[in-house]
């Protein structure tokens, strides 16, 4: 089980969960997650993940991250203006974040299953 912030993923039997609800992830959503939060506050980059995630190890198009980053967003509630479970690294990758900002708006809103 690895758990960073209010979320926990449990690789042996696929499953996450943010806070005490369970989210539905596809297998790429879950793989994404399990990809970002096994190495959290380090920057994971496009091309780890495409490795890593997919498979591969060349693509014409970051489309493929930036979908899937989108949907694995919406469903943990973090939100893509002003993220705080999952930051875009300019020009180097993505990271999943160990610790909330302090100055981070109390009213986060709460993920959607």
């Amino acid at each position: 089980m690895i758990e960073v912030q209010d979320v926990r993923v449990d690789p042996t039997t696929r499953r996450a969960w943010r806070g005490g609800r369970e989210l539905s992830l596809s297998r790429k959503e879950f793989d994404l997650v399990h990809a970002l939060i096994a190495r959290a506050g380090s920057v994971v980059t496009r091309e780890e993940l495409m490795r890593d995630v997919w498979g591969v190890t060349f693509w014409t198009s970051s489309k493929t991250i930036d979908v899937h980053l989108g949907w694995v967003r919406r469903k943990l509630g973090d939100d893509p203006r002003r993220p705080y479970l999952i930051s875009t690294i300019r020009g180097r990758g993505l990271r999943f974040e160990t610790n909330v900002d302090a100055d981070l708006d109390a009213s986060v809103q709460e993920p959607i299953a």
